[in-house]
């Protein structure tokens, strides 16, 4: 059995405080504190330092974490194995995806899921705030990128196949660009991480190094301000298709698209036994999104 004072460590980390591990345990925060400095006492170091706002763990609190951790998942996965769990999966699964991409093509793919395993808790975070795997709070996430990060393992949904699209409305009002050099003319929109768009054309590949019109963190605010009129965007076709097809937007530039480098993964960080509830999540999801991109 693993020790209950380690298992209350990892999960005040997961949480990102001892009240948020509290609250997740249905215990008081006096009583959390109180088994964490028990177990300080008995390691004879301090594992965390405490501030107002945040835990910030020592350096012996980090070796501990980073040695407890895959201890934990291996020991959970056995215990599922040897327990009969693999043929009715059980336990918590903590999914995370970005806010778009997440509301518009894995929420509706997690009921089919959910009816075939009632015996799995789903907990789903949309965000497009990075979310670290490797800590122990997240058990999956959705990511949308050219890597999927050091020290993590990743797979391959499919390709976020990008397009520079405007609304009819902003090409009537400021015109079409012929080339990509017209772009430093136009309005452009993206969120704050996207630029510089990486691009591929008949000439290879190109980085375009503009400045958004407006600032935005959000990819969902570039969808919208394109759809007004506001400006030329570089949208995954998994966004926009259908506003392509129905001609709210229009490509611009066709010969050119976003690089075929980004890609969709599942990530998770490394364990030495797969848990079999995250298995068939990640099979789950291969199969139908891979299917459901692909018809696109």
């Amino acid at each position: 059995m693993f020790d209950p004072d380690y298992d209350l460590f990892l999960d005040i980390i997961a949480a990102g405080s001892i009240s948020g591990a509290a609250r997740q345990r249905g215990m008081s925060t006096a009583a959390v504190s109180k088994r964490l400095v028990r177990l300080e006492e008995r390691l004879s170091v301090r594992l965390v330092n405490r501030t107002t706002r945040r835990l910030a763990l020592t350096t012996a609190g980090a070796e501990l974490h980073a040695t407890l951790l895959p201890v934990r998942q291996s020991l959970q996965a056995v215990e599922d194995r040897i327990s009969g769990q693999h043929a009715v999966l059980m336990g918590l699964l903590r999914v995370t995806a970005p806010t778009s991409f997440g509301r518009m093509h894995v929420v509706p793919l997690l009921s089919q899921f959910i009816a075939d395993n009632p015996g799995v808790s789903l907990s789903v975070d949309l965000s497009d705030e990075f979310v670290d795997l490797l800590n122990g709070s997240c058990d999956l996430a959705i990511r949308i990128g050219a890597k999927i990060g050091s020290g993590l393992v990743g797979h391959r949904l499919g390709t976020s196949q990008r397009v520079l699209c405007a609304a009819p409305s902003y090409i009537e009002k400021y015109g079409e660009p012929a080339k990509l050099s017209d772009l430093r003319n136009h309005r452009i929109l993206a969120a704050s991480s996207q630029l510089p768009w990486q691009l591929s054309g008949r000439e290879g590949t190109i980085t375009f190094s503009g400045q958004s019109h407006v600032n935005t963190n959000s990819s969902e605010v570039v969808r919208e301000l394109a759809l007004a009129g506001c400006g030329i965007a570089l949208r995954s076709l998994w966004d926009v298709s259908d506003a392509l097809q129905q001609g709210s937007l229009r490509r611009v530039l066709p010969e050119i698209q976003g690089s075929r480098d980004v890609g969709i993964f599942a990530v998770h960080a490394p364990m030495p036994v797969m848990p079999a509830r995250l298995t068939s999540l990640i099979e789950h999801l291969t199969l139908t999104l891979k299917r459901n991109l692909t018809s696109r």
